[in-house]
């Protein structure tokens, strides 16, 4: 069955990850976190917060950051909330350090316990920037639902793609292959942390958790686990996409969207 997605009421709530201490940033990070720092004169999540609003799919947006930043996070809701008609909750997972983060995986845990999440819901990484919107990502994602849909970015060369987790897909969009930076990767195309996560599969965190083995920090990993169990679809984006997760990524993010405009 398709779903006319744009008829559609408001069905879901966004979780934005921004609990890291981006180490490979320092100094920059060091008293103020990653998804705060300006690119083309704008915090990073103020991108990605107005192309939430933007979906008109959304009815609040939640961010798990950790206690260090809690403060600059309470501060920026307020600010963005003139800006975007969407309600935002900033949540803490307690953590101080870099030693006792909870992980991407473990953070996204929190969160949909802590908020009480039992609808589908959006989860975008506080440090991705990228130039589409979001409306054909959902558009296909509701359309493979209750099955879980990742974004995905071709990076066009293989030797580049070891930096992140490698997919591939067949001709049905479903991911038959997943490995978290491969020496030497199959595929160009790369899995982004931007997942729609159906209310029926919010329980495959806590079943990924449960088992003390699995890796808590790198959300590829939990992709890669999941899809051996369950159809896992990736949507692949057309225009440009950021991972800022070094110095060179960030300065040429800040010149691309400060030349450019993105909005």
């Amino acid at each position: 069955m398709t779903i006319d997605y744009g008829l559609m009421c408001i069905i879901m709530k966004a979780l934005i990850l921004a609990a890291g201490y981006a180490t490979r940033l320092y100094p920059l990070t060091k008293e103020y976190p990653k998804p705060l720092l300006p690119v083309g004169q704008r915090p990073i999540a103020d991108y990605i917060a107005e192309k939430i609003y933007k979906t008109k799919k959304i009815k609040e947006i939640i961010v798990v950051t950790n206690e260090r930043f809690y403060k600059d996070f309470t501060i920026w809701s307020s600010d963005i909330c003139k800006k975007i008609n969407l309600p935002v909750k900033v949540l803490s997972d307690g953590t101080k350090t870099e030693g006792d983060r909870l992980g991407a995986i473990g953070d996204i845990n929190f969160a949909l316990t802590e908020a009480s999440v039992n609808e589908d819901i959006i989860v975008i990484a506080g440090d991705n920037l990228f130039e589409d919107d979001l409306s054909g990502f959902l558009g296909f994602s509701l359309n493979k639902s209750p099955r879980i849909t990742i974004g995905v970015y071709d990076i066009k060369e293989k030797e580049k793609a070891s930096k992140y987790g490698v997919i591939k897909l067949d001709e049905e969009n479903k991911i038959t292959d997943f490995a978290e930076k491969p020496q030497k990767p199959q595929s160009s195309l790369v899995a982004t942390c931007l997942y729609y996560i159906p209310a029926g599969a919010l329980k495959f965190f806590r079943d990924y958790l449960a088992d003390s083995s699995n890796e808590h920090d790198a959300a590829g990993s939990f992709i890669g686990w999941l899809s051996k169990k369950e159809a896992v679809f990736g949507f692949v984006f057309s225009k440009r996409w950021y991972d800022i997760g070094d110095p060179v990524s960030y300065q040429e993010a800040d010149r691309v969207f400060g030349e450019d405009k993105i909005t």
